[in-house]
């Protein structure tokens, strides 16, 4: 099979290497080339390998569907800076890498968060620097209730850690968790998105594992923030629109809610200059929670699989346009 992989310009190092071991194992893999003219480069190609779903433009699948490309894989799981009627208009059948990919580092940087607002981390940081001891106090986690909205692989491997920490897990899911799962992990409180207000009201800290489209744009809204507690804390490791951000910088500014820990944004980058992102209660990171070298692994492994399932004429794992 002949596959191109299309990197973004700055996700360079094992995003490429990964690809390039796993799928160039069994296949003639090639690097799109920016300064080359675009269709050319589609010519023979079988399948696509779209970094984050964030690369692939009109002019590329206008290329791809010309030349019959048999399917773009997206290097990534959420699909919303990606123009998915477009290309199902043009007949291409379209694949992610869905959340059990990265779901151990995105539970991993929502556990840190948790454990650096509990402990006041970075005032306790400030007053090292400043030679102040013994402040601030802290709160423990043993009893705190977790609320995580969105019971998919992030969720699921979030409330793991948390558990080993004695917090209560309160969660919503849009479908039926299977059984199995349940009986592992045995949340203390399973509803579905109806119950939002109920976790979001409930819950000392809150983390949103959703995917992001029309329906869970701002589900975290002025009117929600509200229901918060005011020592709660908010977490978001998914995509930075899940949460009204004008609405979550007014009630950390005014002091309505303890905290957050935030690694996505609507709008990225985003300005680190803003009066809430200087607040001690604000942890804020460059949307790394996904990027380890495991998730890399893990992820060209899925698209190598994708494309050894198409040079044998198997339907492949994970397509979303249907």
């Amino acid at each position: 099979m002949n596959v191109l992989y299309l990197p973004m310009a700055n996700q360079v190092g094992p995003w490429s290497e990964e690809v390039v071991k796993a799928v160039g194992k069994n296949h003639n893999l090639t690097l799109l080339d920016d300064p080359l003219p675009i269709a050319p480069q589609f010519a023979v190609i079988d399948v696509v390998i779209d970094h984050g779903g964030s690369v692939g433009t009109h002019e590329m699948m206008d290329a791809a569907a010309e030349f019959g490309v048999k399917f773009w894989q997206i290097l990534g799981t959420g699909f919303d800076h990606f123009d998915l009627d477009y290309i199902k208009s043009k007949g291409i059948p379209v694949g992610n890498c869905p959340g059990l990919f990265s779901s151990i580092p995105l539970a991993e940087t929502a556990m840190m968060y948790i454990l650096m607002l509990a402990h006041h981390y970075r005032e306790g940081s400030r007053n090292f620097e400043s030679g102040v001891l013994y402040q601030p106090i802290g709160r423990e986690l043993d009893g705190a209730v977790l609320g995580i909205l969105g019971f998919g692989a992030s969720g699921q491997d979030l409330a793991r850690r948390a558990k080993a920490f004695g917090m209560r897990i309160h969660a919503t899911d849009v479908r039926a968790i299977e059984p199995e799962i349940l009986e592992e992990i045995q949340p203390d409180f399973l509803g579905t998105s109806d119950d939002t207000d109920r976790v979001v009201s409930e819950s000392d800290y809150l983390s949103v594992h959703l995917h992001l489209n029309a329906e869970t744009r701002h589900t975290i809204d002025a009117r929600r923030i509200a229901l918060m507690k005011p020592t709660a804390c908010l977490i978001n490791v998914a995509r930075g629109a899940l949460i009204d951000e004008a609405a979550m910088h007014e009630a950390l500014l005014d002091g309505s809610i303890g905290g957050a820990g935030l690694d996505a944004f609507e709008q990225e980058p985003p300005d680190p200059d803003l009066p809430a992102y200087q607040l001690p209660n604000v942890i804020a990171t460059p949307h790394i929670a996904g990027t380890t070298t495991g998730t890399a692994r893990r992820r060209a492994q899925c698209a190598a699989d994708n494309a050894d399932r198409i040079a044998q004429g198997l339907e492949p794992l994970y397509r979303i346009d249907q």
